[in-house]
């Protein structure tokens, strides 16, 4: 076992609240940089801490176990003298003693404190939402339910009939078989999990349809060309839509969800019902010990809170975006690790790390889907490659400056926008969409 040696400048022990990829970030950065003092990491879960991206795709479709979705192995804690408080509830923290009080009454003291305690998924105001088939996906668990609801029901019920949409389609899969046959799963929300959970379940053999208020999926996140790329690939794979439509209320017939009813008075027969309209960070307790909150907890670019002794990093923070000139909640892995490495070398006083571009991923059938920036203020776009074939990237520009980068099957585009950004580069952008021309030759200082 390895020995960490207290430095003297630095505290003694510092808590975690939160064992997701934030809080296990920051507890193996701190041993990474040197920290000798005590490690707390508290997880509200009593699964050892497990990444979420494959709650979705390959947890979803049983092609992984918890095994294969750890963020560390058992061992890692013990080696790296970690201690795991798993299961367990922080009800409150107390910023004048330097404790947080556990819900089994227990108290954890501490010189720093991390707050990781991510976002949890929003519940919009839907008749019949507590019903047992409707589902949110945030855990482990949430993924164990949606995965028995798709299951459980195969070969009967209101979804067994396939849709025209699916029954015409030379992509959707051949229901014979596949563990889902029968079923007909609604999705509200048309985000990224929505639709990752969709190409899911249609790879299982369930029917699917997305309901989305907005005029077009991934509305507030994505460029309109992609919007309908993707669109037009869930459609070729049998997925149906209901844009600019809301879910007024779920039905259930003995227990069993049977119907989604939308703002307009169409009934959608439906065995399970997944909602998928985003997240909204666990910024309670911060907001109870009076820390600074809007939207989320307020950092700095240390991931420090206005208390010195506390800082804040993942899902649950409202961080500075210099790049864009605003602050923003970012609810991705990236962002985690950056603000993870952040709070953990200001603890043991060690220089910022660099700071890093935003990005994000998202897989859909054979699409590989990486985002990097944010379009924001963007006012022109460059279409490199060729959207037919599912090969392409979008570049989002404002003035000369690129702002953000959006690619399908196109990792070298995305690999060279994410390292554009925010360089003061001058992007030749009359030729950025002829792909004969190599991306090197079209950046210059």
């Amino acid at each position: 076992m390895p020995a960490f040696a207290k430095q003297e400048d630095c505290v003694s022990n510092v808590v975690i609240i939160g064992a997701g990829h934030a809080g296990v970030a920051a507890a193996a950065a701190l041993r990474q940089y040197g920290y000798g003092g005590a490690v707390t990491l508290i997880g509200n879960e009593a699964e050892l801490p497990y990444q979420r991206p494959p709650l979705s795709k390959g947890w979803l479709l049983g092609s992984v176990g918890l095994d294969e979705v750890l963020l560390r192995g058992a061992d890692f804690y013990a080696e790296q003298q970690i201690t795991l408080r798993l299961g367990c509830t922080v009800s409150s923290i107390d910023r004048r003693k330097k404790y947080v009080h556990l819900s089994s009454g227990e108290r954890v003291d501490y010189e720093a404190l991390i707050l990781a305690s991510g976002s949890r998924a929003i519940q919009p105001a839907i008749a019949g939402i507590a019903h047992e088939g409707v589902v949110s996906l945030r855990s482990v668990r949430d993924a164990q339910k949606l995965r028995a609801l798709l299951t459980a029901r195969a070969g009967g019920g209101p979804g067994t009939a396939a849709s025209p949409a699916s029954a015409a389609s030379p992509a959707a899969p051949t229901s014979a078989g596949l563990p889902a046959a029968g079923v007909t799963l609604a999705i509200v929300g048309a985000g990224y999990v929505g639709l990752e959970v969709a190409a899911s379940a249609r790879q299982l053999g369930a029917e699917v349809i997305v309901i989305e208020r907005e005029p077009r999926v991934l509305a507030r996140v994505a460029a309109p060309a992609m919007s309908a790329f993707l669109m037009a690939e869930h459609e070729r794979h049998g997925v149906r839509f209901a844009l600019g439509r809301a879910v007024a209320a779920i039905e259930a017939d003995g227990g069993l969800v049977n119907a989604v009813v939308l703002d307009n008075g169409r009934r959608l027969a439906a065995d399970a019902v997944l909602i998928g309209v985003g997240g909204t960070p666990n910024d309670a307790l911060a907001q109870a010990a009076g820390l600074r909150c809007d939207g989320g907890v307020l950092v700095d670019l240390q991931a420090r809170t206005d208390d010195p002794a506390i800082y804040a990093i993942g899902d649950v923070t409202r961080r500075p975006m210099p790049l864009y000139g605003c602050q923003m909640r970012l609810e991705s892995v990236p962002n985690a690790t950056e603000q993870a490495r952040q709070a953990a070398c200001a603890i043991v006083g060690r220089a910022a790390p660099a700071p890093e571009v935003p990005w994000q991923w998202s897989d859909q059938y054979d699409l590989r889907i990486q985002i990097a920036g944010h379009a924001l203020d963007a006012d022109q776009q460059v279409v490199r490659g060729d959207v037919a074939a599912g090969k392409f990237a979008i570049f989002h520009f404002k003035g000369e400056q690129l702002r953000a980068v959006e690619a399908v099957n196109a990792t070298p585009e995305f690999m060279a926008g994410r390292q554009w950004l925010g360089k003061p580069l001058r992007i030749d952008r009359a030729r950025l969409a002829e792909t004969a021309i190599p991306l090197r030759q079209l950046a210059a200082a």
